[in-house]
């Protein structure tokens, strides 16, 4: 009897394992940060004394980076996609622990950001370093880094379908069906992580009192694209306050106490900014939102109901500043809870204005459920895990089709003003990580160090053509390059050229090399993208371009044939997890 685990048994055991520590890692995170809150609240020195441990996460924060990271870390979703698709899906050790470690001191002390992008990239780099006790390729260790994520996701929401997805729609820009086997595994593992050690009270679900009324779809429709647009707001102020903090000229520390003061100044006038905000939102989604603490006396001036709907829109305003000043200042944590933060108030808000009309009366609750779908869709771009996320985490499906409604529209506006989302955009543009564009994924994947033949001689322009034949002589290669007296690429010298003097020895001394070479067809940079250097290939019809640094010195060539070789490697390599099974 043959007791040896098969490649995919093998796989199935890592995810489980992958599923295990991540959720694992994921309720450790969220029962110290709901200690560090829990501690917060039973400090009584002052009414205001919370106003002061934002600058304190702040502070620790960026102490831990720098003395424990070097200075810098690579922070949420991003890193993960980037190492996907630049570093052969390897993430350092480090990153199973640093997120933790940063994040909870960041959220736990109230910085206005969210644990799940930390989870997820916790999750990810678990997924990674455990893929490495086996010999597992890189299509494999990409799927573990899914598998740890989407275990990370459905622990802290108690989701597993929407663990699943999201890996599937943010993680994997290509999926095969026999994937979803160990990222289900991973999630189950995850999620009862959290069901057998997190208390029900600490889980973020809600109870849906209403049922859907289809004669509400218009207003959804409405609402769905005031999502868009406020998904839009969220990503430009978040961005646009981020860099703003920063391109501060300071100190660390002195930026994180400015950061935390401002923060101070933000919470005193809307306290439920403070922290990631769950709480605010389950008054909210539960529409039990009556009253909130006004500590500027403006908004009890407009009088029951229109005070608190200002002070929610306000607060949809305020959410993507205040997330931008936590993470631009040194916390670390992501825009997922904050986008459902908003999400949940611009439902809330939305329902509340209409229903102070005499023609309109809809169930605020259901609009602040699908309000959050809305603004997490349009800002992390992921609608099926918007949708499935608050359909699981109403214990139902009883709003699936507003879910749907919203989410859809939130998308489609989103994605007509802006192709990527605010995390990724920058890496996207520089071809940094994979898109849902299959041939710029693969040549994305491969290196132009990888790629480069180095092995050349150069010969100068000042030398006469008989020492080219020397060079000939003792070479394989059928192109030359040529430099000038600086060193610096002055052109290229192709043998079938050059074949018929070859012949003529008595020319050899009579011949410059700089009247024999010739401009190439086009330069390749070194720093040059994969996608840039096929589109010069396809253009030019060459089959050998040079490559040169920024002095413009020659480094080597690359070979369309090795290039197309490589590419089709790659394209075999992604196959289904179950073709090696002999039946």
């Amino acid at each position: 009897m043959n007791t040896r685990l098969s490649r995919v048994q093998l796989i199935m055991l890592i995810a489980i394992l992958a599923g295990l520590v991540s959720g694992l890692i994921a309720v450790l995170l969220k029962s110290f940060v709901h200690y560090i809150q829990h501690c917060i609240e039973n400090i009584s020195l002052s009414r205001f004394s919370y106003l002061f441990f934002p600058s304190l996460g702040l502070l620790l924060s960026v102490l831990l980076i720098n003395f424990l990271f070097g200075g810098k870390i690579e922070k949420g979703i991003a890193m993960v996609l980037k190492a996907i698709a630049r570093r052969s899906s390897y993430i350092p050790f480090s990153h199973t622990y640093l997120h933790v470690m940063t994040s909870s001191v960041t959220v736990g002390l109230g910085g206005s950001v969210g644990l799940e992008a930390p989870i997820v990239a916790t999750g990810s780099a678990v997924g990674s370093n455990i893929s490495r006790i086996s010999d597992l390729n890189y299509q494999e260790r990409t799927l573990l880094i899914a598998c740890g994520a989407a275990a990370g996701i459905s622990a802290v929401f108690n989701a597993p379908i929407a663990g699943v997805i999201f890996a599937v729609e943010v993680l994997l820009t290509e999926t095969i069906v026999s994937y979803f086997i160990p990222l289900i595994i991973s999630s189950v593992v995850g999620v009862l992580c959290s069901k057998i050690i997190l208390e029900e009270a600490s889980l973020f679900n809600f109870t849906l009192t209403k049922s859907f009324d289809y004669n509400n779809v218009p207003y959804y429709i409405i609402m769905g694209i005031l999502a868009g647009f406020v998904s839009l707001y969220y990503a430009r102020a978040f961005k646009g306050t981020e860099k703003v903090i920063q391109e501060w000229k300071m100190n660390g520390y002195i930026k994180a106490l400015a950061g935390g003061f401002l923060l101070a100044c933000i919470f005193f006038v809307f306290p439920p900014l403070f922290g990631e905000g769950y709480n605010s939102v389950k008054l909210v989604a539960n529409e039990t939102l009556n009253s909130f603490t006004d500590n500027t006396a403006v908004f009890s001036m407009l009088g029951d109901n229109w005070s608190i709907i200002a002070f929610t829109g306000l607060i949809v305003l305020f959410k993507p500043v205040a997330a931008g000043i936590t993470i631009g200042s040194g916390g670390n944590g992501g825009n997922f809870a904050p986008s459902l933060f908003a999400g949940s108030y611009m439902g809330f808000f939305f329902s509340s204005l209409l229903n102070s009309t005499p023609w309109v009366k809809i169930p605020v609750s259901n609009f602040s459920l699908a309000g959050m779908a809305g603004v997490l869709s349009g800002v992390m771009y992921c609608p099926l895990t918007a949708i499935f996320l608050i359909a699981e985490i109403t214990n139902g499906y009883g709003l699936f089709i507003p879910l749907m409604i919203v989410s859809s529209i939130s998308f489609f506006i989103v994605k007509s003003y802006e192709p990527y989302s605010m995390e990724t955009k920058k890496l996207a543009m520089e071809g940094m990580i994979f898109t849902h564009k299959k041939e710029k994924n693969i040549l994305t994947s491969i290196s132009l160090e990888e790629m480069l033949h180095d092995k050349y001689e150069c010969i100068a322009t000042d030398k006469k053509l008989k020492d080219l034949v020397e060079i000939i002589k003792k070479s394989e290669k059928n192109i030359f390059a040529a430099v000038d007296s600086k060193q610096r690429f002055a052109g290229i010298i192709e043998l079938n050229d050059i074949k018929q003097r070859l012949f003529q020895p008595e020319l050899f001394d009579k011949i410059q090399i700089q009247s024999i070479m010739k401009k190439p067809a086009a330069i390749l940079l070194y720093d040059e993208d994969m996608y840039s250097v096929m589109e010069k290939f396809d253009i030019t019809q060459s089959w050998y371009l040079p490559v040169l640094n920024n002095e413009k010195k020659f480094i080597g060539f690359i070979s369309k044939t090795k290039l197309f070789n490589k590419y089709r490697e790659i394209l075999s390599g992604q196959r289904d997890l179950y073709e090696d099974i002999k039946l």
